[in-house]
């Protein structure tokens, strides 16, 4: 017995050891704060201009109508907004996607600016009517603008003012711009294809994904850019429970829709998914802890120790930062009867899932069949595609990237970022090893929500900061 509570004291004080020397870590940690804020620049109000006549050109795209000759009235706006890029860039127009070359003193490590110019549609009642561009309260208003022609005007417009001053780019410069990736269109893929048809392998590419985010986790404050190294892969599955059908008024048991809830319910509940904290989620945690209130910078900063702890609390302390943790299985439509008085024959379910590196499409299907298998359903992939492999983070293109944030933006600080959502990155993966998703402007709770949403917008005041960015992207080039 005595031995026992020995063993007990011991481990006790194990804890105790261990829990001080995190505490000790902490405290001599350094504290910081993230103050950053675009300064005034008197541009601002001029590349405001031109993203507001983007704007006002409608181009949403549609997965049944590409609608190219739409797409080729938005390219004579950018063609009046931009003239020297389009007096002194190679152009090539391929079904409404966009694709410009800037011939640099070297061609063996070429650069790609991307950012897409289709849109999501507008629906709902706005404060600025969606296609507006109108400017009021400091910002642009409209369908576009934070997702993503803000980004697109910014990296013409840095090349437009380069141009201006007579400056030739030390690598090869590629403007790209598809017409189809709301709508996981061919877009992007014509524009690799045409590439790998010249023969050309960027050396980078820098596409929408990651942002300026401010506030972008649990207790961490403030304005962070937060660089895209890799994409989660996704699914759409269909989940199918079948029955005899029959009249209402006398239910089975396990009825399809019974069953699909239980399942539903059941994956929610309990997820067959493993949390894992990856090297680069890792690596955003210890960049993040020193900006972090004291709380989360013991989590962040101690992660040998916390590691465990933090799996179990990211659900409620960031939602985004969970989804970095595990594959994702989201419900988003069911289908029954056709009346309120019929048991269906057939019911479905449908989700969205989003597959982590380790463990990727085809061990988190496998999972999720297994579990909807016990309650008797049918599973059906629409939709597949796997995750991105994980950019180098310690490699020259990321570190060039990282260099133009802290040279455009002093004293921001910088993260890896998972993206949990999906870019036109996903087709470049096989001509490009890092393909960086990274648009230098300031998303607030505002911008995020607008995005898709209601009342979507993007600040003035950072516009000067996202042109700047692209011209020191370029100029970093060697």
């Amino acid at each position: 017995m005595i031995y026992v509570l020995y063993a007990i004291l011991a481990v006790l004080a194990l804890i105790v050891v261990l829990l001080a020397a995190a505490v000790i870590r902490t405290l001599l940690m350094p504290s910081k704060t993230s103050d950053y804020q675009p300064k005034a620049d008197l541009r601002a109000e001029t590349h405001a201009q031109k993203l507001s006549k983007m704007i006002q050109y409608e181009t949403v795209s549609r997965p049944d109508d590409l609608q190219r000759e739409k797409f080729l009235g938005f390219h004579k706006v950018l063609e009046e907004l931009f003239p020297l890029v389009h007096q002194h860039l190679e152009k090539t127009e391929l079904e409404g996607s966009l694709l410009f070359y800037w011939k640099g003193e070297q061609h063996d490590k070429p650069i790609v600016l991307m950012s897409h110019q289709d849109v999501v549609p507008a629906e709902g009642v706005w404060e600025h009517e969606p296609f507006s561009g109108d400017i009021a309260d400091g910002k642009v208003w409209g369908r576009g603008t934070a997702d993503t022609k803000a980004s697109v005007m910014a990296f013409f417009q840095a090349c437009e003012e380069l141009l201006e001053q007579g400056y030739t780019p030390k690598q090869d410069v590629y403007l790209a711009s598809s017409c189809t990736e709301e709508v996981g269109g061919p877009g992007a893929t014509m524009l690799v294809n045409e590439l790998t048809r010249r023969g050309v392998k960027p050396y980078l590419v820098c596409d929408e994904g990651g942002a300026i985010i401010q506030n972008p986790i649990g207790g961490v404050n403030g304005n962070y850019a937060m660089v895209g190294v890799f994409e989660k892969g996704k699914a759409d599955v269909k989940f199918t429970a079948r029955s005899q059908g029959g009249h209402a008024s006398a239910p089975p048991r396990n009825s399809p829709i019974a069953r699909l809830s239980a399942f539903a319910n059941s994956v929610e509940k309990h997820s067959p998914f493993q949390k894992k904290i990856m090297p680069e989620v890792s690596a955003m945690f210890t960049a993040l802890a020193p900006y972090a209130t004291f709380p989360m910078k013991l989590l962040f900063g101690n992660l040998w120790l916390f590691g465990p702890v933090l799996k179990i609390a990211m659900p409620f302390v960031s939602g985004q930062a969970a989804a970095m943790l595990q594959t994702t299985c989201a419900f988003t439509m069911q289908k029954g009867s056709d009346a309120c008085n019929v048991l269906p024959q057939e019911a479905n379910l449908w989700a969205n899932m989003r597959f982590i590196p380790h463990q990727g499409m085809e061990e988190s299907l496998r999972l999720i069949e297994e579990r909807a298998k016990k309650y008797g359903l049918e599973m059906e992939v629409e939709e597949c595609g796997d995750f991105t492999p994980p950019v180098d983070i310690h490699g020259a293109p990321w570190q060039q990237v990282m260099s133009a944030i802290e040279k455009t933006f002093p004293g921001l600080p910088a993260s890896p970022y998972v993206m949990t959502g999906a870019t036109d990155c996903t087709f470049w993966q096989g001509i490009c090893d890092s393909c960086i998703r990274f648009a230098p402007v300031i998303y607030g709770p505002e911008q995020m929500k607008g995005m898709h949403g209601l009342n979507e917008n993007i600040s003035i005041d950072c516009l000067p900061g996202a042109v700047d960015f692209y011209k020191n992207l370029i100029d970093l080039s060697k």
